[in-house]
């Protein structure tokens, strides 16, 4: 259905971490979709309302084919049985070539979590002895080509760096349409270590750290649970 599935624990994790790279992607012909975890429904900031107009809103920007919520427990996205059989029945129904996952570890425990989710549902989803559905309808087996963890607040060494120095800009706008979670001046509601003036320049420094290592202006980077192959060096340059 679509050739990248990009799935976040909550509404503006993808838009955060990976957006430079599925905007790039995007634009480049492939197809994109996004899976939300859950609502953020215990964010400090904003409701359940408010961020799923904002998750909608960036989706129709970036181009995205479909967003997507799994409706599972903000705070409470632990592997296990029922969480990973719901994520791997998405996975069917999405059909894609590559999983874009969160961070292995992070900041917010949701993440790490998430992480392990995707990477338990990533195999799942290609069990053809495993029953899986939605809605009522029985999902075919599926299994992706990739898993590729991308990286979030905390600083780890990536396997992969993506150049997004063309994208760069799009990403922060994608970004900003979460309005209800970055700087406002105006706003009465209490800060997180997201909300504060400086968090964007931040992201963008980071950006310029991970493409300082490839040799790109902006890069975004990857993880990945196994070895990278290719066919020949020649790839590599």
């Amino acid at each position: 259905m679509v050739d990248i599935l990009a799935i976040g624990a909550h509404p503006d994790d993808v838009e955060l971490s990976c957006s430079g790279t599925l905007l790039k992607q995007i634009d480049s012909g492939y197809t994109v979709g996004l899976l939300d975890l859950c609502q953020g429904e215990l964010g400090t900031r904003g409701t359940p309302d408010i961020r799923k107009k904002e998750a909608d809103e960036a989706a129709q920007k970036m181009g995205a084919q479909f967003r997507w919520n799994a409706g599972l427990k903000d705070g409470f996205l632990f592997s296990n049985e029922n969480n990973n059989r719901v994520v791997a029945a998405y996975i069917r129904r999405a059909r894609p070539k590559f999983i874009l996952a969160n961070a292995p570890t992070d900041r917010h425990p949701d993440h790490g979590r998430s992480a392990e989710i995707a990477k338990e549902a990533f195999f799942l989803a290609g069990l053809k002895a495993l029953r899986l559905e939605l809605n009522g309808d029985e999902l075919a087996a599926w299994r992706p080509k990739v898993l590729l963890h991308y990286i979030q607040d905390y600083h780890l060494v990536p396997d992969l760096v993506v150049d997004i120095s063309s994208f760069m800009q799009q990403k922060l706008e994608l970004v900003k349409t979460f309005s209800s979670q970055f700087y406002d001046p105006d706003s009465n509601e209490p800060e997180t270590p997201i909300s504060t003036k400086s968090f964007l320049d931040q992201l963008s420094g980071k950006a310029r750290t991970y493409g300082r290592y490839a040799g790109f202006e902006f890069g975004e980077g990857f993880i990945s649970p196994r070895p990278i192959g290719v066919g020949d060096i020649n790839e590599l340059v």
